[in-house]
Order: structure tokens, then C-alpha cells, then sequence
């Protein structure tokens, strides 16, 4: 036996982000939420189920469901990895229920004292979708809607709602409204709004909720429309599509920024109304439309400027009559992956004809079976019940996953990241959701040792060079574009540098590091985090025989 003993060097980096460290991903602390209207219902309130399911993390969790316009608030004690559903009261469900265009206190305040991830779901018999919410640790300035082609009967919506005073809401740069905290405006236009730009001053909630809609336009089944979409900030470059057991669904991609190039395989590009039939060229606003199939192991995108893509459950003719409806989930790019998340099932308690529930989960593929799942707090186990789709292409994979236990927590895990999409179906019903994915501001942001600035907290590293990278949209050439400051001085040598390395020598180090980018259009962007860096000497002890 020898006993050899050599000489580590741990680096521990405890930032602290003047960005929530709970803030990049789909769970939160604080949420915003209103509801739109369903086609079916109207005013039907009796029929009409507005459900919000809520599901802790690790701890013990408590918070509130405040309604805002009834000034009423509904208490929540939740244990670990367990799951909590409030079904609204009719008096409830007409005081955060849009129908009207115009402003109203018609939210819901939702607050945990624990990170929780929440859901909503809008259902009538035959008419149902639902979404996540983001929390408002996310929530920015600037977003699209995505919506489809409205049924000849009604109009396209959306809704957006305040988080601070005075906020003013532009449409294509017009104003149409001013708002306070926690009033909505409801939007509504005979046509489909797909590719308005819609800005406000303060972070508002934005919601996509379409009454119903056929998909495609020449299909038959319409459903309604419901989905929170995230802003501008998070948009990326690269995304992996999965598809629905249903064998063929539907996409739309949204340019951000003007000549926008677009590249993909395993898709093919289809005519909707107001869609662009090319992939290259796109000015902001402008979408492309693409049917996606199982049998090519989903779609591989990606673009030279960042995009918004929605993927969509299409009617049941669509798909061979099988069992399906309209609906629409947010689809996050390659980027905006996490290694854990908790979700669960929606339990309609009206008429329904849901009765299939599935997890899509997207991982790259030399480390898929990596992914575990725990049900309501059991052992990890590998995922069962699917199958996986590999995607040579994008070199990713989906697992599409029953989910079987209705009362139950699911916590999914991966080291290597995953995004995960949940959806239902039965005959001539159906919805879609993203379930959980990071949210991080993909606009601007550094990196230490590759690993994000808002995830650094308690990283260690076994190097005492701790190298840093920005990640910047939007630049222009001739800019003064990224600076980088040192306790309130500026390292000249990082002027302009997107990479570079800082050495630390054995002891104690305590500074500010600041990332300030100037944008092409004035906008000066600050990115700020205190390090503690501890430099010490660990012996390790390698036993051999």
C-alpha cells in the first residue's frame, strides 16, 4: 500500500447578485397571475374552473393567493415536495376573469416564503390550456406576443400586468396605457397580434390568451389560448423541440432584432397567415411557421440573433382524429437548461375529457439516462413508462413520461441540465405548458469558470485562476462596449474583452466586481456581484494497493 499526499488548492466563491439568486428559473418567491377569457364560458362562472396548483421545494413552505381586486387573500401551508390546489370560488373567478379590453384590478398576488413553482389552468368542458408562472424576480421591459389566428368570432388577447406604480404600456411604441400595481391592461384585436412589441418602463407579467383558435387556421377543433411568455432578455439562439406522442405539432419562431437568420432541420416550414415563408431576413416581429414530426426526433433551430419560439398541440382532425385540441406552451432555448425541478399535474374538477397526462423532458443525449425521477418524495429512479427521441442533429433527446399519479409531486434530475414541458389530453381537449427551465437574462451576463454569476453562490473550484467570460446581445462594433470594474476601479485591460483571468493568491480576497455594457441603442446595462475568495491548501491522501 503506498500513501501518497498531494496539494489541493480550493477556490470558494460566495456571490452575492444584486439579481435574486433564486431569480433564474421558472420557481420563485413572487408571482403575478390574471386569467383570460375561454370561449366557452363567458360568464358561465359555475362551469368555468380556474385552478392554481403550487409545489414546495425541500422545506416547508408557507405564503398566500392575494386577490387583488376582492382585497382578499387565501392562506397556504405546504410540506416539503408536496403539492397545493385552490380551486377559485365563483366570486373569485370574476375578479381575476378578462373578457373586456380595457384596465382593471383582475390579479392575483401570489407570495411563498420558500421558492415554489406555480401553475394555472383555465378549464370548461372542451375548451382548456394552461401555464407556469414566472416569478417576478424575472419578469422584464420588453416582450412579443405569440398567439395564433383567432376564430372568426372572437378576438386575440393579451393581458399585461403591473408590478410597480406608473407603469406605462406600449404597443408597437404607442402608449395605450398607465398602470399601478397589480392592475391589468386586457388587450384584444380582431386579429392575430403575433409579433406585436409590447415595452413598459417598470418589469410587467405578459400573458398570451387567445378565447379560441383553430390549428392550424384550415384545421377544425378551436381551444383556447393561454400562456405566460417570457421577455426579450431571456430569448437565445439554439433550441431543441420535442414532440407530442400525437406524431405532429406545430411551431412559430419570432425574430427580436432585424436580419434575422434562422436555421433548421427536421421541420418544414408551413403558410399561416401573416407568417414568412423564409428563414432568412427576418425583421423584428416577423415569425416563421413549422409543422414538427416524431418521427424525425423533433427539431433542431437555431439562429444568428435571439428568437422567441411557441410550440403548439394542434386540433384532433390534424392528427388523425386522435385525441388532442388547440394549445400552446413557451419553449425555452438549449441555454436556459437546469439540473432539478419539482411539478406536478393539473386535477380538472369540472366536465372534462382529459385523460392523459405527460411530461416532455429534453436533455443532451450521451448523458440521458442520467435523468431520475422522484415521485412524491420516493428514490430517485430512471424515468419509465416512455420512450426517448434522439436527435442526432442537435445531439439532444426527449423522454416522453406518463404522468400517472395525479396527487403527486414529480422532482426530475439531471447534473447535465434538462428543460422539461408538460401536457393533457382527451378527446377534443387538451393544454401545454413549459413546467421548468432556467430564466436567466441571456442579454448580458459573466460567467466565472463557466459557471453563471447568479449560480455561483457556495461554488468551489480546484483552480486558483478564475477566468471570466461575458455573454453580450446587441452590441454594436464601434461601441464602447464592456467594462470591467474591480472595487469601483476599472481593469483597462478588460475593456472590450469578453474573456479573460484573474489570479488569486493563497489567502483571503474580498471585491466588487461590476460588468457595465453599453448597448447599441444607449441602454447601459450593470452586472454586479461581491466575491469572497478564499484561497487555502488541502492535503488529499490517495490510497493505492
Amino acid at each position: 500500500m503506498k500513501i501518497k499526499y498531494c496539494l489541493l488548492l480550493t477556490i470558494l466563491l460566495v456571490i452575492q447578485s444584486i439579481f435574486s439568486l433564486h431569480a433564474q428559473t421558472t420557481s420563485g418567491t413572487e408571482f403575478w397571475l390574471t386569467f383570460g377569457r375561454n370561449y366557452y364560458s363567458n360568464q358561465n362562472w359555475s362551469n368555468l374552473d380556474l385552478q392554481i396548483r403550487i409545489v414546495s421545494g425541500d422545506q416547508h413552505t408557507e405564503g398566500s393567493i392575494y386577490f387583488t381586486y376582492l382585497d382578499t387573500e387565501v392562506s397556504f401551508n405546504i410540506g416539503a415536495q408536496e403539492v397545493y390546489t385552490y380551486n377559485l370560488s365563483i366570486a373569485e373567478k370574476q375578479a381575476v376573469y378578462n373578457y373586456i379590453m380595457g384596465t382593471s384590478y383582475r390579479s392575483i398576488y401570489i407570495t411563498a416564503n420558500y421558492p415554489v413553482t406555480v401553475y394555472a389552468i383555465n378549464q370548461y368542458h372542451l375548451s382548456t390550456d394552461a401555464t407556469n408562472i414566472f416569478p417576478v424576480s424575472v419578469l422584464d421591459t420588453a416582450y412579443y406576443q405569440i398567439s395564433y389566428t383567432p376564430t372568426n368570432f372572437v378576438s386575440d388577447a393579451y393581458a399585461v400586468i403591473a408590478t410597480e406604480d406608473n407603469t406605462k404600456i406600449f404597443h408597437n411604441g404607442d402608449l395605450i396605457a398607465t398602470l399601478q400595481t397589480g392592475q391589468v391592461y386586457y388587450h384584444t384585436f380582431n386579429v392575430d397580434m403575433t409579433g406585436a412589441h409590447i415595452t413598459a418602463n417598470y418589469p410587467v407579467a405578459f400573458f398570451a390568451l387567445s378565447p379560441a383558435t383553430f390549428i392550424p387556421s384550415n384545421s377544425s377543433n378551436y381551444d383556447c389560448l393561454m400562456q405566460q411568455l417570457a421577455p426579450v432578455n431571456t430569448w437565445g439562439k439554439k433550441f431543441f423541440v420535442p414532440v407530442s406522442h400525437l406524431t405532429r405539432d406545430r411551431i412559430r419562431i419570432v425574430a427580436s432584432e432585424n436580419n434575422t437568420n434562422i436555421t433548421q432541420i427536421g421541420g418544414e416550414i408551413k403558410s399561416a397567415l401573416g407568417s414568412q415563408m423564409s428563414l432568412t431576413h427576418l425583421q423584428n416581429g416577423q415569425f416563421v411557421e413549422l409543422d414538427v414530426f416524431l418521427d424525425s426526433a423533433g427539431c433542431y433551430i437555431q439562429s444568428d440573433k435571439p428568437v422567441g419560439v411557441c410550440t403548439y398541440l394542434t386540433g384532433r382532425a390534424y392528427n388523425n382524429f386522435g385525441v388532442s385540441d388547440p394549445a400552446q406552451a413557451w419553449l425555452p432555448s438549449i441555454e436556459q437548461s437546469i439540473s432539478n425541478t419539482m411539478i406536478a399535474p393539473f386535477i380538472p374538477t369540472g366536465t372534462t375529457n382529459l385523460t392523459a397526462h405527460f411530461a416532455l423532458i429534453m436533455t443532451p443525449t450521451t448523458t440521458k439516462t442520467d435523468t431520475k425521477v422522484s415521485i412524491g418524495g420516493a428514490t430517485l429512479v430512471p424515468l419509465s413508462g416512455g420512450t426517448w427521441y434522439d436527435n442526432d442533429t442537435a445531439k439532444m433527446s426527449f423522454y416522453t413520461m406518463p404522468l400517472t399519479n395525479n396527487t403527486a409531486s414529480y422532482y426530475f434530475t439531471n447534473d447535465a441540465g434538462f428543460i422539461i414541458m408538460c401536457y393533457g389530453v382527451g378527446n377534443d381537449e387538451s393544454y401545454y405548458y413549459l413546467a421548468g427551465s432556467a430564466m436567466r437574462d441571456l442579454q448580458a451576463a459573466f460567467y466565472a469558470n463557466n459557471v453563471y454569476h447568479n449560480s455561483l453562490k457556495d461554488t468551489t473550484f480546484c483552480d486558483k485562476v478564475v477566468n471570466f467570460r461575458a455573454e453580450v446581445e446587441g452590441l454594436h462594433p464601434d461601441s464602447e462596449r464592456i467594462k470591467w470594474f474591480f472595487d469601483d476601479v476599472e481593469d483597462l485591460n478588460g475593456r472590450d474583452h469578453a474573456e479573460w483571468s484573474k489570479t488569486y493568491d493563497a489567502g483571503e480576497h474580498h471585491e466588487n466586481v461590476d460588468m457595465v455594457v453599453r448597448f447599441q441603442n444607449g441602454e447601459i446595462k450593470t452586472i454586479s456581484a461581491l466575491l469572497n475568495v478564499k484561497v487555502f491548501w488541502t492535503k488529499i491522501k490517495n490510497i493505492r494497493h
